[in-house]
């Protein structure tokens, strides 16, 4: 189910906090189903996903011990489960409105067409995922009935790219001879186009983060408090690619930052000081 991937879902949060609504407690609590929502969700597509890679799997360094591949959980078990998570995900949904079912309904199909079909297109693999990030967004928008700002979109869009890319190179670095064996789209990739993707969006996600800061959208909002951030979000970003880069591990970059002191201390600063800039005052 991995429970570590749930940090992703805090993106649901974004419109609430954004949006000046965070300290409302019916609102924060509508966030927090869609939260356990997703969580229970993206376990479903996993799990899922899992048992149609089970055969792939059994090859791989690190998936080779997951549940289903290793034999601890057998197909049919894993499936039962699966289908009963995505009813409980779409129950969440119905309950917070048909807007929010609409998003999650769409998420929901979105990763089974990835699991059976978009995983295997070079690109638009990577583009899915970033999709899955912003539909988080809009589920969170839906559920407490905000506006999702632009800005906040096109931040969303560029760091899931971001993320995605810089997954794709650890899968292609870390069986640099096998890598098409365990996901065929990568022998469409190869290190240096992703480095390509990776400064592009890298560069994209710093410039948009750092327009929304002074757009006048957000000063009128927040005031000029959230161009101090900036800084942090460059030491974030270098510090995620000085991990990819600096020191591949054998966890993808996304679990790697988890157990990075550096990352969690500027991003805990960062966090204070978003909350700090919106509800000080």
């Amino acid at each position: 189910m991995r429970p570590q991937q749930w940090v992703k879902n805090l993106f649901v949060f974004a419109p609430l906090v954004f949006a000046h609504r965070l300290l409302e407690t019916p609102l924060l609590a509508r966030s927090l189903v869609v939260f356990a929502a997703f969580c229970v969700g993206s376990s479903a597509v996993y799990l899922l996903n899992d048992v149609r890679d089970a055969e792939v799997d059994r090859n791989h360094p690190l998936k080779r011990t997951r549940p289903v591949a290793s034999g601890a959980l057998s197909p049919v078990t894993a499936t039962i489960v699966a289908t009963n998570l995505a009813l409980l995900t779409l129950g969440a949904g119905w309950w917070l409105g048909p807007r929010t079912l609409l998003v999650i309904a769409a998420y929901l199909l979105l990763n089974t067409l990835y699991s059976w079909w978009l995983k295997h297109v070079v690109i638009l693999d990577v583009m899915v995922l970033a999709l899955g990030y912003v539909l988080r967004v809009e589920a969170g928008a839906a559920a407490v009935d905000v506006l999702v700002s632009s800005w906040l979109l096109l931040c969303t869009i560029f760091v899931a790219l971001f993320l995605g890319f810089s997954k794709r190179r650890h899968e292609l670095v870390l069986l640099p001879a096998g890598a098409a064996a365990q996901r065929p789209v990568l022998e469409q990739y190869s290190p240096a186009f992703l480095d390509q993707m990776i400064n592009v969006v890298t560069a994209s996600t710093v410039l948009s983060y750092a327009l929304y800061a002074i757009s006048d959208e957000s000063v009128a909002k927040h005031g000029q408090g959230l161009l101090y951030t900036v800084p942090l979000v460059l030491f974030g970003v270098f510090r995620y690619l000085f991990l990819v880069y600096q020191r591949p591990g054998r966890a993808n970059p996304t679990e790697e930052v988890l157990s990075d002191p550096p990352f969690l201390l500027n991003m805990a600063l960062w966090s204070a000081c978003v909350l700090w800039i919106l509800y000080g005052h």
